[in-house]
């Protein structure tokens, strides 16, 4: 059945947008989709592209991260944008979408394309033999087979199978006043923002916690968790104390205002160079996403915040493209293979399709006997894929967010005029990357 001279293996955004880019470009692909042959826990039918979670693609607006980056993909052609416009629903300021109607169009363009050969087939291994290039876009549940054959082939410590993702917070949304840069646990340089809480402070983070309602796992998620990404509210249910020798340990914290160690501390750390982005450490959680702010805003520090990423706890098969992937989405081990959508470690139906239009691109150019693309960290998708492929230590995935755009050269106070400045930048600039790279 094989025809073509590149793969892509997995039929969901990441994928279809691969499949659709490299026959925009005129290359025939075998596009591997195993459903219905064999399914997921999360999967309902047949159909490609299938939503599993929410009908929304994110908000619209240029300012906010998914209205950028959407922004970027429509000029780059994306089959996803296309197919969500035809099956829009109301939905405010977000694109939200029929699912039956959305996939049932993804579904036709693919299966109508003369250069598109869709096999209904499990992949088990990565067919590098067969093809001069490969793109594995299987996803946050890629069968077990395939996963192992990865794991072999770029080392089982790169490959996670679950997210224990601390929430993160906007920079400029924290008071800075309640609390002091410091080290981790005395040790090291000013690299944490301590933020201090009295014992009637913590007693009530306690309480609120251990009262707010959580996510129920599903079927497929419903595993022991491991000490490494044990979610704080489960820590709290062991005894009122276990954060205070956890994750919101004081010792060796002494607060300059006071001259003594806090009851408890929670500490932010820059997930950014710039340091316009802050994690929570070791807050990974399974609360609903409203119970998360309101809980943690009972902090002192985070009272205003404003949370560009919350916390959870699920099953996702991903990859530490930090340690495996160049910023063009290749295996830093096998250039003909690259990886796109959920598995290289970004978060979200926007960024997975975006990350399927960029190993298109770039099998394309491989296959041309061209450089493969770097883009630009200016714009929405290359700071998405030079965060995901440079983060030191380890990756958690990321979501599409402004504080991992470059800053202005000039600073700008108003924020809203400055994420009106950065878009427009990031839209000019890959405006001037497509015309030079004829894209």
């Amino acid at each position: 059945m094989k025809k073509a001279k590149v793969a892509v293996v997995g039929g969901g955004l990441a994928g279809v947008e691969a499949a659709h880019r490299l026959a925009k470009e005129g290359f025939e692909v075998d596009l591997f989709e195993m459903r219905p042959k064999k399914t997921t826990p999360a999967h309902k039918t047949d159909k490609l592209a299938e939503l599993v979670c929410s009908n929304s693609l994110g908000g619209r607006e240029i300012t906010t991260g998914s209205g950028l980056l959407k922004a970027e993909m429509e000029k780059l052609g994306s089959l996803v944008l296309e197919s969500a416009k035809r099956a829009e629903v109301p939905a405010g300021g977000a694109l939200a979408v029929d699912r039956n109607l959305f996939a049932d169009f993804i579904t036709r363009m693919i299966e109508e394309n003369p250069k598109v050969n869709l096999i209904r087939e499990e992949v088990k291994e990565i067919p590098l033999g067969d093809y001069e290039v490969v793109i594995v876009a299987s996803g946050p549940l890629t069968s077990e087979p395939l996963a192992e054959d990865i794991r072999k082939k770029l080392g089982g410590e790169y490959l996670y199978f679950y997210d224990a993702i601390a929430p993160i917070v906007d920079a400029e949304t924290v008071d800075f006043s309640k609390g002091w840069w410091g080290s981790r646990y005395g040790k090291g340089g000013a690299d944490y923002f301590n933020c201090p809480l009295t014992k009637e402070e913590y007693e009530r983070f306690v309480e609120e916690l251990l009262k707010a309602e959580k996510v129920e796992p599903k079927d497929f998620e419903k595993a022991c968790y491991f000490e490494g990404c044990m979610p704080i509210e489960v820590m709290a249910e062991r005894g009122k104390d276990t954060l205070r020798y956890g994750p919101m340990k004081p010792v060796g914290l002494i607060d300059p205002k006071t001259g003594k160690e806090p009851y408890a501390v929670v500490q932010l750390r820059k997930e950014n160079k710039e340091g316009t982005l802050l994690s929570l450490v070791g807050f990974q959680t399974k609360l609903t996403y409203p119970e998360q702010k309101r809980v943690f805003r009972l902090i002192p520090c985070l009272r205003n915040a404003k949370f560009v990423r919350l916390g959870s706890v699920h099953r996702n098969t991903f990859l530490q493209s930090n340690k495996l992937l160049k910023p063009t989405l290749q295996s830093r081990k096998y250039p003909n293979l690259l990886f796109a959508g959920q598995i290289t470690g970004v978060e979200g139906y926007a960024a997975s399709a975006a990350t399927g239009i960029v190993a298109g691109i770039n099998a394309a150019r491989i296959l041309r006997g061209e450089e493969p693309l770097e883009f630009p960290k200016e714009t929405m998708i290359g700071a998405l894929l030079h965060y995901i492929t440079h983060k030191e230590g380890e990756l958690q995935p990321m979501n599409p967010v402004f504080g991992l755009l470059p800053p202005l050269p000039k600073k700008v106070k108003n924020k809203k005029l400055r994420k009106e400045l950065m878009a427009k930048r990031a839209l000019e600039t890959l405006e001037r990357f497509k015309e030079k790279h004829n894209l």
